[in-house]
């Protein structure tokens, strides 16, 4: 687990004390696809600024290979909105449903 940037149990059982997991899952995962992205617009934001000077598919280009090493580098898009969740940077609210009964039709 040293190799996470958060604890995703100690994610889950602080969560589950608040009655929130369910929610926090879907906060997490609207929050992660958004990190992911940002992330992948500034990939190719970075790698449209390097021009390909291999002619042929005998060369490699180093710029490129060292943009996608420094994006692999990075923490996943999960473990950082749970950073977010467990550091309160990240705040929450779902709309609440609105249950009809039988009578509200009446």
């Amino acid at each position: 687990m040293s190799s996470y940037i958060v604890n995703p149990v100690k994610i889950r059982m602080q969560e589950s004390e608040k009655g929130l997991i369910y929610k926090s899952i879907v906060a997490l995962g609207f929050r992660s696809r958004q990190i992911n992205d940002d992330i992948r617009n500034e990939i190719h934001l970075r790698m449209a600024d390097v021009i390909d000077t291999s002619d042929t598919n005998e060369g490699t280009n180093f710029d490129q290979i060292a943009i996608s090493r420094e994006f692999d580098k990075m923490p996943k898009p999960t473990f950082i909105a749970m950073k977010e969740i467990s550091d309160g940077r990240l705040r929450y609210e779902l709309p609440e449903v609105e249950t009809k009964t039988i009578d509200d039709d009446l």
